[in-house]
């Protein structure tokens, strides 16, 4: 099909990774539970629109400059890393909300959370390098239709992450609504989603180039 072999099984690979708890699922369930469902669909749409970019990046060949330099690999992982610890110390000093405002943020707070989104996903090498290494395995190598098969397989991970997010996104917004409801809960929910997000940070730090 197209240049793209085991397809059903390349779903089930995909499927199988969205649910491994990783950077991205832990920042989408922080906003959930920081702000609500809204944020926390525009936290998925925006990590969505960051697979879509890593999409690009291994279909038209310029993922593999970061595979083979060890010095753009770190370069991204630390500027990675330093934006989510910014977006935990941020979260740590936001003062309680009232109540339900998740349900009243601001179109420009709103695209704020989606450009986070994007940026938290474009900024962790770990993404390039996985889609370098996984893809391929389900592309023929006798293939003639160039970046196609490529394009098609990352636009069908970016459908199941999304369909992946928007589920973590209703469930943890449905658990933790009533606690954002309570502005001394919500002020506590705020630190410790500031937490998570540098210890994010700190763990895309760890990560080695291969």
């Amino acid at each position: 099909m197209l240049g793209i072999t085991s397809y059903g099984m390349y779903l089930l690979a995909s499927i199988l990774m969205h649910a491994t708890p990783g950077v991205d699922t832990m920042y989408i369930m922080g906003r959930s539970v920081a702000q609500g469902r809204k944020a926390g669909v525009y936290s998925v749409l925006g990590i969505s629109t960051g697979v879509f970019v890593h999409t690009l990046l291994a279909a038209f060949g310029l993922a593999v400059i970061l595979q083979q330099s060890v010095v753009l690999f770190t370069a991204v992982k630390i500027a990675g890393a330093a934006y989510l610890v910014y977006l935990g110390i941020k979260m740590m000093r936001q003062p309680a909300p009232p109540a339900l405002e998740s349900e009243k943020l601001a179109p420009m707070k709103l695209k704020k959370i989606y450009w986070q989104g994007v940026t938290t996903n474009v900024m962790n090498p770990k993404v390039a390098l996985f889609f370098l290494s996984f893809l391929p395995q389900f592309i023929q190598t006798d293939q003639p239709y160039g970046p196609l098969p490529f394009l098609l397989l990352g636009l069908s991970f970016v459908v199941t992450s999304t369909m992946w997010g928007l589920g973590v996104v209703y469930v943890t917004a449905l658990a933790t609504k009533r606690v954002r409801q309570n502005a001394k809960m919500a002020l506590l929910v705020n630190r410790l989603t500031g937490i998570m997000f540098i210890g994010l940070g700190v763990k895309l730090l760890q990560t080695k180039a291969s």
